[in-house]
């Protein structure tokens, strides 16, 4: 054997290498994620919100429902108080909404609404402007006395000085009795306000024309309250609209939805 040989053969073997800094470094991986399951079960409440804010841009869930809660409670009718929807009738579903400007304006806006079935929240549909009671709008009305009744009454009957509006469904009076005599609150000519009226079941015998004189209540009470053609000006307590408007509530209204007309000024 060459001495070249013997020096190779007397050369050191290198040794393997420890597998310990692996397994320390698996191990210290493990325990950093084993942290952070920790830390996302037990995270509390408010953080995960916060997390989900900034992710999605919305507020969190809690507070999107108390929103939706606060929606449902309105059913769908702005500038209403709780006791006024409390009391319309739950199998109604169509609804006219008589909001007035102030409780002693007698500018207000006409709005229709309807809902699907009862207990639904109500949709909007068409609106208008409208003018009401000269002096705004009363809950102890009295004959005279150039307010609007406040609250919630039943459409049951309509009439006017011309014939029907093709598909009225309500009991429609057609008859030459509905003439306005003199001129309106400010002197404008009436000319017309009744050529299309429903009456409203303030003070009234429902089911019959609006032209009847009974009223249950009392005279002290006024009545003959109709929703009719405006005239440009005030009224001594009905509720006045454009003739076009007219129309469609007449087309529109349905006895089998019981229709009602909620009305009074903003937040009644």
């Amino acid at each position: 054997m060459s001495k070249h040989a013997r020096r190779s053969r007397s050369r050191p073997r290198p040794r393997p290498r420890s597998p310990r800094p692996l397994a320390l470094g698996a191990a210290l991986g493990l325990l950093v994620l084993g942290a952070g399951w920790v830390y996302a079960v037990y995270e509390p409440a408010g953080a995960v919100a916060r997390h989900s804010l900034a992710a999605d841009g919305r507020a969190p869930g809690p507070v999107r429902a108390a929103r939706g809660e606060q929606r449902e409670a309105l059913q769908g009718l702005p500038d209403t108080s709780e006791q006024t929807r409390a009391r319309i009738p739950a199998d109604s579903r169509q609804l006219i909404l008589v909001t007035g400007a102030a409780k002693d304006s007698s500018h207000s806006t006409v709005t229709f609404y309807t809902r699907p079935a009862p207990g639904a929240d109500w949709v909007k549909g068409d609106s208008w402007p409208a003018r009401n009671g000269a002096k705004g709008w009363s809950t102890e009305r009295s004959y005279g006395d150039l307010t609007s009744p406040q609250g919630v009454f039943t459409l049951t009957d309509a009439g006017g000085l011309l014939a029907k509006p093709p598909g009225t469904k309500l009991p429609y009076d057609r008859s030459g009795s509905f003439v306005p005599s003199g001129r309106g609150v400010e002197g404008e000519s009436l000319a017309g306000s009744f050529d299309y009226v429903v009456a409203i079941d303030f003070n009234r015998e429902p089911g019959t024309s609006p032209l009847d004189p009974t009223k249950p209540d009392g005279e002290d009470k006024g009545g003959n309250i109709w929703l009719h053609v405006d005239h440009d000006g005030p009224s001594q307590g009905c509720v006045g609209i454009p003739k076009e408007a007219m129309r469609k509530v007449l087309e529109t209204l349905d006895p089998a939805a019981k229709p009602v007309i909620v009305m009074g000024p903003a937040g009644f």
